[in-house]
């Protein structure tokens, strides 16, 4: 059976931004990735047009057919509001996401994001992945977003500590080329989400561990069995 690999994002590109290339070398090695979406990404800027919003779902599905992922979700959780929203009604969300699936490695938001919506997803994650008898789930790992992980401080919120580079020098361009799938959100240099920066980063991951490119991850949960 092959490993499936389920990624719980707020919104359509934070998948991009987070494990693009991861997940296009999970793909490439034989797993199936799933990604579910809790909001729509948009809204929240006045941009409630529901032609807006089906554009950025389009781009969306595009991005993940770039990296050979399945969209298996979009939620409709209040934009930059999900503290809004009592945090079970999130968890319930992603626990028929869990069901349907079944994964074995989950990729989900950093807890000490800058972005509300960030820090609620992996709050309902780790609820929803709480460790149960029979559970098949070996890992659930945290990625960093482009303009809210590195936007925080470890004055108010827990900071970034990779403990996990994941080698995607095989799958940058897949990784830019998905991002381009998002042009609405795509900005200019020196912007931290121009496809310059997106690349700077993973340059930057990648020295830190020997490698060209890389995706850094912080575990949340690893269970051995």
């Amino acid at each position: 059976m092959n490993k499936q690999i389920l990624i719980i994002a707020a919104h359509p590109d934070d998948e991009v931004l987070g494990c693009g290339g991861t997940i296009a070398r999970h793909v490439k090695e034989g797993a199936s990735a799933h990604v579910f979406f809790l909001g729509d990404g948009v809204s929240s800027r006045g941009n409630s047009d529901t032609k807006l919003i089906t554009a950025r779902k389009e781009s969306a599905v595009k991005a993940c057919e770039v990296l050979g992922a399945a969209v298996v979700g979009f939620e409709k959780f209040p934009d930059n509001m999900f503290d809004a929203v009592p945090l079970l009604d999130i968890v319930k969300v992603v626990e028929s996401a869990k069901k349907e699936i079944d994964p074995q490695i989950i990729y989900t938001h950093h807890g000490g994001d800058l972005n509300i919506d960030h820090r609620i997803t992996c709050q309902a994650v780790l609820t929803a992945f709480r460790p149960q008898p029979g559970e098949e789930f070996s890992e659930i790992r945290a990625f960093e977003t482009n303009s809210s992980t590195e936007l925080s401080t470890s004055a108010i919120m827990p900071p970034f500590i990779p403990d996990t580079f994941v080698d995607i020098t095989q799958y940058l361009d897949k990784l830019l080329n998905a991002y381009s799938c998002y042009a609405d959100e795509m900005r200019e240099e020196p912007h931290a989400r121009s496809l310059e920066a997106l690349k700077i980063a993973a340059l930057r991951r990648g020295r830190e561990a020997g490698l060209h490119a890389a995706e850094a991850f912080m575990t949340l949960r690893r269970i051995c069995r």
